[in-house]
């Protein structure tokens, strides 16, 4: 199905209804995924225990790495698909589309069986003591091969959401979201499973979020999955132009892995479970600023493609100051309800780490004010088809910066609250993300991209 520039909204529609037609279901649709998440440390502190808790928190530097391999693969991919769509060239998007999926399974299952077989050195290397190795192993043996499943249907929701089906994207998400809430209700509250429990939710979670997914192959629609014979070579540039959003997710990796090391060795487990309730209150704010950025990939992709650089600059606009109103409803929502909040994560008798989680909450505030439009700005800067200075703006707010001004606080200014570092990383970032934002704007990129054009123009 070939679609005429004046047919898509994208390209043609008004700006702000556009915005929210792609940025409110985005939005929903992640929220819905980071309530499951949440809903998952709610019944696991208070049913399982801080242990738990803290347990589940050392394995999230494997699970982000796969995690973002996985949407390295999708959102680059996306933003190439985009840009040929926006060429009405669907073909060049559906073999690209099928590429991105096959090799995201491939990689799902060699992780798979490499990830079971190297289980205790790797449970060593994410900093764990030995004995929340069982609390760990009960979780991971079921959900390795959930993941597969999961970094499965990130790939085909990205793809969906390009080809012009937000709805349906959206929608798989909260199926997902919703199933997973239910049986954690079930499993772990009701069965008392634990860890068990809460991987099989999220196992099956993903299992139906895919099936609902796979309707978008029943309806009339642009991307075809193939068994591509050539052109993996695209498959690479696609990777490349992705490389800011694996940097993200393998970065928050990283930097986790360096503050749970630095955290047992002052606080202990109270103090990694403690810092599990602060990071799901990050990891809302940031599931938010990226609905609204993704929905970027697609505006911005398909009007690059076009060569339409002002509505791309029009669509920033809208971004910019819809993440500007929320950072601060979440603002107020933070020092109305923290204590709240907190508490609703760790079951009474967890008070040690109630009150660490209230002392750093207290020092991370601000980082709120702006890790939002430096996500927009990365997000954008993938999508405008340029990955180094993207990569630059992920590297730096979610590697470079923090890991540096951890181990500077940790080590050599121990009398500096130690998650300081998280703040002061976003806001340099921030004045990065401004002279990346200011250098490469649409017109600057746009006339860079098609001289020949240009020139024939002028002529």
């Amino acid at each position: 199905m070939n679609t005429s520039p004046t047919d898509n909204p994208v390209l043609s529609g008004p700006v702000w209804p556009t915005f929210f037609r792609y940025a409110l279901p985005s939005v929903a649709g992640l929220l819905a995924l980071t309530t499951a998440n949440i809903v998952d440390g709610l019944f696991i502190g208070n049913f399982a225990g801080a242990e738990a808790l803290a347990a589940l928190n050392l394995l999230i530097p494997y699970f982000t790495l796969l995690f973002g391999l996985a949407l390295m693969l999708a959102i680059g991919g996306t933003v190439m698909a985009g840009k040929f769509l926006g060429q009405q060239q669907p073909d060049q998007a559906a073999t690209l589309f099928s590429q991105c999926l096959l090799a995201t399974v491939a990689l799902g299952l060699v992780a798979a069986v490499l990830s079971l077989s190297l289980e205790e050195p790797l449970f060593r290397a994410l900093g764990a003591d030995p004995e929340l190795f069982p609390l760990m192993q009960s979780y991971f043996r079921i959900i390795t091969w959930g993941l597969v499943i999961q970094i499965s249907g990130v790939v085909l929701y990205y793809f969906v959401r390009v080809d012009g089906y937000p709805g349906l994207a959206t929608l798989a998400l909260a199926v997902g979201a919703g199933t997973n809430i239910v049986l954690d209700m079930v499993l772990v509250a009701g069965f008392d499973l634990g860890l068990s429990g809460a991987a099989i939710a999220t196992a099956v979670a993903a299992v139906l979020q895919l099936l609902v997914l796979m309707n978008y192959f029943r309806g009339d629609h642009r991307l075809r999955l193939s068994l591509p014979r050539q052109g993996w070579g695209r498959l690479g540039r696609a990777a490349y132009n992705g490389v800011s959003e694996w940097i993200n997710e393998a970065s928050v990796g990283v930097v986790m892995l360096l503050i749970n090391w630095l955290l047992m060795r002052q606080h202990g487990v109270d103090g990694v479970a403690a810092f599990t309730v602060v990071n799901y209150l990050i990891f809302l704010s940031l599931m938010v600023f990226y609905g609204i950025a993704d929905a970027m990939n697609v505006l911005v992709s398909h009007n690059l493609g076009a060569g339409q650089a002002d509505r791309i600059r029009r669509f920033m606009i809208s971004g910019a100051t819809t993440i500007g109103g929320l950072s601060v409803l979440l603002l107020l929502a933070l020092w109305l309800f923290a204590d709240g909040l907190i508490t609703l994560f760790l079951a009474p008798s967890d008070v040690h780490a109630g009150n660490l989680a209230t002392d750093f909450l207290a020092v991370l505030w601000p980082l709120f004010v702006v890790n939002g439009f430096n996500v927009l700005v990365s997000v954008y800067l993938t999508a405008m088809h340029q990955p180094l200075p993207s990569a630059a703006i992920a590297l730096s707010r979610s590697l470079v910066l923090p890991a540096a001004l951890l181990l500077v606080l940790g080590w050599w200014l121990p009398q500096w609250p130690l998650l300081l570092a998280l703040p002061l990383a976003e806001w340099l970032t921030f004045v990065l993300a401004l002279a990346c934002l200011a250098r490469f704007r649409p017109s600057r990129v746009i006339a860079a991209d098609r001289p020949l054009t240009t020139a024939a123009g002028s002529a």
